[in-house]
């Protein structure tokens, strides 16, 4: 089975490299604090089921997702850890928000009315509240706590709980903690208004950066993301482990002459005799077109640059000088082989991009393949 996942392209899971991430964020913030794992985006793209089920064991606080579906996929594969909801949701999805025993982030009244309106005896609701301390996309002004905080008091029942409060960091994975220190002491301004104990509630506030950088700021939990999966959160912060690698086969090898082009628009033109690998990847399987004329892969241990446009389904590296490529060979775009690597970050900044966009743009043409020592399985 596992050859036939990689015939033409893969994506390779380090689930040891997952776990010792998970790790590091608990060797940052201490024993204290909870670990709300993000697992949105199908886990930034590598498969929430198998995520979920690699950390399991570790004994996270619970999963953070970004739609209700996303909820309702974790409790059909058995999750019974607390799901946040961290994104707000449309008006429609509530229900199923609620069927999922979601924890709901709450950035205005009105939906705090409508998950009120979910709420039952026989399914009693929770919500967070989510501050505004300057991301500006979600939450209620921290600058008017003193008046949301009593509407929202109000709007308690016995069938819906307020039970945490959140806020967002913009800008944690800079090497000046200014905007997050600001950002923090404002969330503080806007807690101490709260018409509710700050004992009484669940306080988290740290992104990955945060967790791993500043311990001050990792409060009753943190909410690690893109460190789990391998994404750098700055340089002065711990490097994680690398969990992906992408690679593809190469199908064609062959030898140009001087003045051959290639790819669409020909903005590659050999200028001596070039020796040309098609590698069986491209923009359909989410390899970024900015990557033509200015991405580089491993083949053989040794860097082959990318010439030409990136195509659908196909890309051209220059193999000039690496002997005895052949069809069938192996490209790594992200990874490493032999003494060189690329690491997600690097591909992601030759492609002007962020690592979230990388992970999150691999399609599903690419299936996963999962390296795991405590199953024995690779």
């Amino acid at each position: 089975m596992l050859e036939d996942l990689e015939t033409r392209a893969w994506v390779e899971v380090d689930l040891d490299a997952l776990r010792a991430n998970f790790h590091k964020v608990r060797s940052a913030i201490g024993p204290r604090p909870g670990i709300i794992a993000m697992v949105k985006a199908d886990a930034y793209g590598l498969g929430a089921e198998r995520v979920v089920r690699a950390l399991e064991p570790l004994g996270p606080w619970g999963y953070g997702v970004a739609t209700a579906d996303e909820g309702a996929a974790l409790r059909r594969i058995g999750v019974e850890r607390p799901i946040l909801l961290c994104a707000p949701p449309s008006p429609q999805s509530l229900r199923a928000a609620a069927e999922s025993r979601a924890i709901l982030t709450v950035s205005d009244m009105e939906m705090l009315w409508r998950w009120r309106s979910a709420a039952s005896p026989d399914r009693p609701l929770e919500f967070h509240v989510d501050i505004d301390t300057g991301m500006g996309r979600a939450g209620f002004d921290w600058r008017d706590a003193h008046a949301w905080g009593a509407a929202v008091k109000n709007a308690c029942t016995d069938d819906l709980m307020w039970t945490g409060v959140m806020t967002h960091f913009q800008n944690s994975d800079g090497p000046d903690d200014a905007p997050t220190q600001l950002q923090w002491s404002r969330f503080n301004d806007a807690i101490a208004q709260l018409p509710v104990s700050r004992e009484d509630l669940m306080v988290h506030v740290a992104n990955s950066a945060a967790a791993v950088k500043w311990r001050d700021y990792s409060a009753d939990a943190v909410r690690p993301g893109i460190f789990l999966y391998g994404g750098s959160v700055g340089a002065d912060a711990p490097a994680p482990e690398p969990v992906v690698s992408v690679r593809a086969r190469l199908v064609l090898v062959k030898d140009v002459p001087p003045g051959s082009t290639c790819g669409y628009g020909a903005t590659h033109v050999a200028r001596n005799w070039e020796r040309w690998g098609t590698v069986a990847i491209g923009y359909g399987d989410g390899l970024p077109r900015k990557l033509g004329n200015r991405g580089t892969m491993l083949v053989r241990g040794q860097k082959a640059k990318v010439v030409g446009r990136i195509s659908m389904d196909m890309t051209v590296v220059d193999i000039t000088g690496i002997p005895e490529v052949t069809a069938g060979d192996i490209a790594t775009i992200i990874g490493s082989d032999g003494a060189f690597e690329m690491s997600l970050d690097e591909v992601a900044s030759h492609a002007e991009t962020i690592s979230y966009e990388i992970l999150t743009g691999l399609r599903p043409r690419l299936p996963r393949v999962e390296k795991d020592s405590w199953t024995g399985s690779s």
